[in-house]
This record gives C-alpha cells, structure tokens and sequence, in this order.
C-alpha cells in the first residue's frame, strides 16, 4: 500500500476535475481525498497499489475535457492513516 499527495496546477477548477478525480480514483479502488484550494489548484492524496496510483496521475496530468493542466507535484508519503473511501472535500 502507497500513498501520494498530489498538487495540480491550470485551469483546474470549475471544469468537474474533482469529481472527475473522485469517479477515477473508485474505478482503481483508491482511497482518498480531493479539494480545490484558494489559488485556483487542486490537492489530492491517494493510497492504494502503486500501478494503480500511477494510473491516476497520469489522469491528473491530463484532466478532463475542459481542464488544462500546467503542472502536477507529486509527493510520495508514508501512510500515517488509512482512509477507508474516497471523498471530495
């Protein structure tokens, strides 16, 4: 089990990429969080497999349909809790 956290840059917000994110991250059966933060990013954290954490960064990378993705910070973290769904906050 890994966990990520994840801070994604653009035009992220208003474009569905949380829930985007959120349908994705139930498919490869991650755990997690989702919000959209006061600049404009995003932040996520995923725990799970990592081929299947790998997956959904390279969707973070890409987005959805009306999203443009400048860049993506990738942090790979200890697990300190294991969460037991994933939410958008």
């Amino acid at each position: 089990m890994k966990q990520v956290h994840i801070f994604i840059f653009g035009f992220v917000q208003g474009v569905g990429f949380r829930q985007f994110i959120k349908t994705k991250a139930k498919e490869f059966s991650l755990t997690g969080w989702v919000r959209n933060l006061p600049d404009g990013s995003v932040e996520a954290v995923f725990q799970g497999d990592k081929a299947s954490i790998e997956k959904i960064i390279k969707l973070c990378r890409k987005g959805p349909f009306l999203s443009e993705v400048e860049n993506v910070d990738i942090k790979w973290e200890n697990i300190v809790d294991n969460l037991s769904e994933f939410m958008v906050l």
